[in-house]
């Protein structure tokens, strides 16, 4: 690996990001908007474009991060957020065809977790789970250093337990605080900082529903350590205090949680990491 590179893909539903990772160091990126309304074909003609802008011989893979249901061994993606032509996509078949190297493709939750856990928070641990609470909640679980799909990639599909009346998301993710507040979770926490005591109060409870957010994974999975990303993870401090109250007076493992390490990512390129990270992760099962 010492000389190779990494091609990293990261497709939002509004733009897609592609960087080249070599030795931990995105060395060359490009963006390109997400032509939303065009046919899958112009898509994925769009999606070759830009990763040729790139593309070398130093290129070893090609790992690509997507918000969707996907099958990981054929590398096929599903009903993708925010681009209504992608209903089914053998994106593993096209990319290798077109440029003879391996492909990897999983989803954005995985590819979050896999990214702290080689460049990140996560390195130096066995165990790992990492949540993202943004307009919803995923997660990405990491067993014996390596990542753990399960046999359908829903392993980390946390957020749509059921829980109260609903989900666990419906009360631990931005849908708290545009169903409870009436505005996002931004503005919320905008508030909160200034002092407005409703926004405070908001996320006290936000952070008694995350408790069992938190819950769910540690007696699912027994993570050392559990890292938040997404956008409402940079109001951590705001929840923090009530959430940790909850896991105390209510988590029946004690002794697990003093050993528990929490953190927030502080990663800014977490998405292209965490594409480059599933090349990693294959290298580990040969």
């Amino acid at each position: 690996m010492e000389n190779k590179s990494i091609l990293a893909v990261d497709l939002g539903g509004t733009n897609l990001r592609v960087g080249k990772i070599h030795q931990e160091v995105i060395v060359q990126r490009c963006s390109r908007p997400v032509p939303v309304t065009q046919s899958d074909k112009v898509v994925l003609d769009e999606l070759v474009g830009a990763i040729k802008m790139l593309f070398a011989e130093d290129v070893a893979a090609i790992g690509i991060g997507v918000p969707s249901v996907v099958d990981v061994d054929r590398g096929i993606v599903y009903d993708v957020t925010n681009i209504p032509s992608w209903k089914e996509v053998h994106l593993k078949e096209a990319l290798e065809s077109a440029f003879d190297i391996p492909v990897y493709v999983n989803n954005d939750a995985n590819c979050f977790a896999l990214g702290e856990f080689h460049y990140g928070k996560g390195r130096g641990f066995r165990h790992m789970v990492g949540i993202i609470l943004g307009t919803g909640l995923g997660a990405g679980i990491i067993i014996d250093r390596r990542l753990y799909n399960g046999s359908n990639c829903g392993a980390g599909e946390i957020g749509t337990i059921p829980y109260k009346e609903n989900t666990i998301e419906y009360y631990s993710s931005g849908q708290f605080f545009t169903r409870e507040c009436g505005v996002n979770g931004e503005i919320v926490h905008e508030r909160a900082q200034a002092g407005d005591t409703d926004a405070v109060r908001a996320f006290d409870q936000f952070g008694r529903e995350v408790a069992h957010a938190v819950m769910t994974a540690l007696y699912a999975y027994d993570p050392e350590i559990i890292i938040f990303g997404g956008s409402v993870s940079k109001a951590f401090p705001l929840f923090r205090r009530t959430m940790m109250e909850t896991l105390s007076s209510t988590f029946a493992y004690q002794h697990a949680l003093k050993r528990l390490v929490m953190e927030t990512s502080e990663l800014p390129d977490i998405a292209l990491l965490g594409a480059a990270g599933l090349y990693l992760d294959a290298l580990e099962k040969k």
